[in-house]
C-alpha cells in the first residue's frame, strides 16, 4: 500500500470590519492555495451569502468529481484500445438543505461527451464510464451517488485520396 498526502493553504479573507459579530456581518471570500497551482477565490454559494464572481465549495466538490472521472475514464480507455481524441463533461449535482440549514449532495450526474476514432468501440468507450467507480479515488471517497449520462461520437474515417 502506498500512502500519498495532500495539503493546502486556505486563508478567510472576508472579515469587512466587524468579523463575525452577527451571520450578515462579514464576507465569505477566502482563498485556497497549494504548492505549484494557481490560487482559487472562493466564497459560499450565493444562495448563502456568498460571491458569485468566486468558486464555491459545491462548484469544487462537483469539478473534483468529474475531474478524477475523467482522468480514470482517459487511463481505462487507453488499457481497451478505446482510442479518445475529445472530451468534455457538464457535470451536475442536487444538493438538498434541510431546515436547520445543514444539508448534503443527493446525487450528482456526469454528462460526458467523448470523441473516439473509427477504429474504437463505442460500446466499450460507453461501459467503461462503469467502471471508473471502483477506481476513482474522490468517488471512492463519497457516498453521494454518481450518475453518467454519456454520450459517444465516432469520428468519421478519414477519405481515402486515389
Amino acid at each position: 500500500m502506498t500512502t500519498h498526502n495532500y495539503e493546502i493553504g486556505m486563508t478567510w479573507t472576508g472579515n469587512t470590519g466587524t468579523g463575525t459579530s452577527s451571520r450578515r456581518a462579514y464576507s465569505r471570500d477566502h482563498e485556497v492555495t497549494a504548492a505549484g497551482p494557481a490560487l482559487i477565490l472562493g466564497s459560499s454559494d450565493p444562495a448563502f451569502c456568498g460571491d458569485p464572481t468566486r468558486w464555491n465549495p459545491e462548484q469544487l466538490y462537483l469539478a473534483s468529481i468529474a475531474q478524477c472521472h475523467m482522468l480514470w475514464y482517459l487511463d481505462l480507455a487507453a488499457r481497451a484500445g478505446v482510442i479518445v481524441t475529445g472530451y468534455e463533461d457538464r457535470p451536475s449535482g442536487v444538493m438538498i438543505e434541510e431546515v436547520s440549514g445543514a444539508g448534503q449532495f443527493e446525487s450528482v450526474t456526469l454528462h460526458p461527451t467523448m470523441t473516439i476514432t473509427a477504429e474504437s468501440d463505442p460500446a466499450v468507450a460507453a461501459e467503461l464510464h462503469e467502471q471508473v467507480g471502483d477506481y476513482c479515488f474522490i468517488a471512492r471517497s463519497i457516498k453521494t451517488p454518481i450518475h453518467h449520462e454519456v454520450v459517444v461520437h465516432v469520428e468519421q474515417p478519414a477519405a481515402v485520396l486515389e
